[in-house]
């Protein structure tokens, strides 16, 4: 027998809510998502795709919007699935395409204007030689971030337009909080095939103290230097024979020569003939261990060493660890962004505005913003007691009549603020008089966008 499919939304249970409000341990978890399904369009649909594949492996990579999902139900199940981070990408109507980072479940919120961004396959076309391999995402990419602390000699110069440092410091902890940390002493070095590189752009004098970030993902890779050319495509060859992949260009071919020796002196095929073609720039090249096969002792030839009085000078008596170096070089992945921060929030994707970079407030203002959000918190809490009263007085009154409720968590609802979650506009109710001039800045910011 078939089962029977229901249209009903499961609502969250009381295990899914507990484990919500403990803390996670290990990575941090993320998921891209597209605001409006469809309606953002073929591009932005295809660089969501690429953000997640940048995120990878820690997130959602095969996750399907629905147009009728709306930002709640998201933020519900980042709990019972240990998400951390929330990226989420829309679009305006006059077409600008916007950037919010979350951080679950009590914010804070980065909100961006994408103002120029390419695809991945934009940067597979323009490169010669362009690469792809699915090893390279199944290790979190290596974070690089640069200039994202403005120094004492540009604050001079900013004046009251310069950002506040701790807003510095947690635009600088939410992107460090994408990704886990990376411990040098124990991380593999082979194991790092992705870097991430953020650069903040220096403010400019004209500047209101925008935050402009550029983004670039690239792949690692090495090779080995100080060996001819020769050496190196016999090496190639080697792996090339192991592997099963057919490219026979790659294999040198000696069949009319009578001994290697031939192969590595003639200088017609590449032998000794400039010392370019066995050098590279300095600053690309790096000093790593080299892989070493050592062979596994068994319990009782551990057991003879240690009894030995020279055993630990004898193991230790072997050659230390052998040293070569590699060239560096990076290839690009993409996707490209240049991100501009306009604005962050307090909670998630609303709450108090913390920064904006179109409204300019002053110490009397501040204050009676911070005032009118003390008293939402207050109502909010009063609203949950009022809740918990209920639900236990449900409780009792189901007790005294026998009956089993099906599901006493179905009764508590979610308590939200009553505000647009997915606007971009300057949320400022009950300021009194001197919100007049930045209502009017807001209806003009909504007009551009």
């Amino acid at each position: 027998m078939a089962r029977g499919t229901s249209s009903r939304r499961k609502k969250q249970s009381a295990a899914d809510k507990a484990a919500a409000k403990q803390p996670k341990d290990g990575n941090p978890k993320s998921m891209v998502i597209r605001i409006g399904a469809g309606e953002v369009g073929t591009s932005v649909s295809q660089l969501v795709m690429d953000v997640r594949h940048v995120m990878e492996p820690d997130t959602a990579v095969r996750l399907k919007e629905r147009r009728a999902n709306k930002l709640r139900d998201y933020v519900t199940m980042c709990g019972p699935l240990g998400v951390t981070h929330l990226l989420l990408f829309s679009r305006s109507e006059s077409g600008n395409t916007n950037m919010r980072l979350a951080r679950t479940p009590k914010g804070p919120t980065l909100h961006f204007r994408v103002e120029k961004y390419s695809l991945c396959k934009d940067i597979f076309k323009a490169q010669k030689h362009a690469r792809s391999a699915k090893d390279d995402y199944q290790m979190a990419p290596l974070l690089v971030m640069n200039n994202f602390l403005t120094s004492d000699a540009d604050r001079e110069k900013m004046g009251d337009a310069a950002p506040p440092k701790h807003l510095e410091k947690l635009v600088t902890d939410m992107f460090q909080g994408l990704f886990p940390p990376i411990q040098p002493h124990t991380t593999p070095l082979q194991s790092i095939k992705r870097v991430l590189l953020l650069n903040r752009e220096p403010p400019s004098e004209n500047d209101n103290g925008t935050c402009t970030i550029s983004l670039r993902h690239y792949a690692i890779t090495t090779k080995v230097t100080g060996l001819p050319k020769p050496i190196r495509r016999l090496r190639a060859a080697e792996k090339l024979v192991k592997s099963r992949e057919k490219k026979k260009r790659a294999l040198p071919n000696l069949g009319g020569l009578e001994d290697v020796a031939d192969y590595m002196l003639d200088p017609s095929a590449a032998g000794y003939t400039s010392a370019s073609d066995t050098e590279v720039e300095t600053d690309a090249e790096v000093e790593v261990a080299a892989p070493v096969t050592r062979k596994v002792l068994s319990r009782k030839e551990r057991e003879k060493a240690a009894a030995r009085e020279d055993g630990r000078k004898a193991m230790s008596r072997g050659k230390g660890p052998q040293v070569e170096k590699r060239a560096v070089k990076l290839i690009e992945l993409g996707p490209r962004m240049k991100l501009r921060l306009t604005k962050i929030e307090e909670d998630i994707c609303g709450g108090k505005v913390l920064w904006h970079e179109f409204v300019r407030k002053s110490k009397d203002e501040v204050e009676k913003m911070d005032e009118v959000w003390e008293q939402r918190k207050k109502e909010k809490e009063e609203r949950r007691r009022i809740q918990r009263e209920n639900i236990e007085k449900k409780r009792k009154e189901r007790a005294e009549r026998g009956e089993e409720g099906e599901d006493d968590q179905d009764d508590e609802m979610e308590d939200y603020d009553e505000y647009d979650m997915d606007d971009d506009v300057w949320h400022d109710e009950g300021e009194g008089e001197g919100g007049g001039e930045n209502e009017d800045q807001d209806e003009e910011m909504e007009d551009e966008e």
